[in-house]
């Protein structure tokens, strides 16, 4: 399932929306636990969990270098939002009659080169998050899957821009 491109007043949303056969508790639990987090999403690190907290997104580059990333907004199973360069990224979670829903929306100020990307990103990082909770852990970044999604959002965002 491919992210929803809307064009705002000022801004841009990519929203993704996953249901998962899983309680929000256990969603919430590979969201926000590092030992879990970090399966499906390498780069981040949450170091406080809270509204005003933060999270580290390492580099994972052989040094010890990492950006810090402020939590925006925080309700605790919930929400989880967070900065995300001059943009933002939000979880939110809700329970179903068969588990629960993820909607990530990423709010995106500028559209740039490098937007389909960090879409792709997002699209193969949340497929992995579904393996996962499924039982099935990935060593390796899929790289052309990523590659994949990276073609298909530069076509989106195209088709974007040109009605915007």
């Amino acid at each position: 399932m491919f992210a929803i491109i809307e064009k705002q007043s000022n801004h841009h949303i990519a929203k993704f929306k996953r249901p998962f056969p899983h309680s929000v508790d256990t969603v919430w639990t590979a969201i926000t636990q590092n030992e879990n987090l970090q399966k499906w999403m390498g780069n981040l690190e949450i170091i406080d969990l809270r509204k005003d907290g933060k999270i580290h997104f390492n580099m994972n580059d052989g040094t010890d270098a990492y950006e810090e990333i402020a939590i925006t907004d925080y309700a605790e199973q919930r929400v989880l939002e967070f900065e995300w360069g001059v943009d933002t990224v939000r979880f939110e979670l809700s329970s179903t009659e068969n588990g629960s829903i993820l909607l990530l929306v990423e709010t995106i100020h500028e559209l740039t080169v490098h937007t389909p990307k960090d879409l792709a990103g997002w699209h193969i990082c949340l497929d992995l998050l579904i393996d996962l909770l499924n039982g099935i852990e990935h060593t390796n970044f899929p790289m052309e899957n990523w590659q994949q999604c990276f073609n298909e959002y530069q076509k989106r965002i195209g088709a974007v821009e040109k009605f915007s």
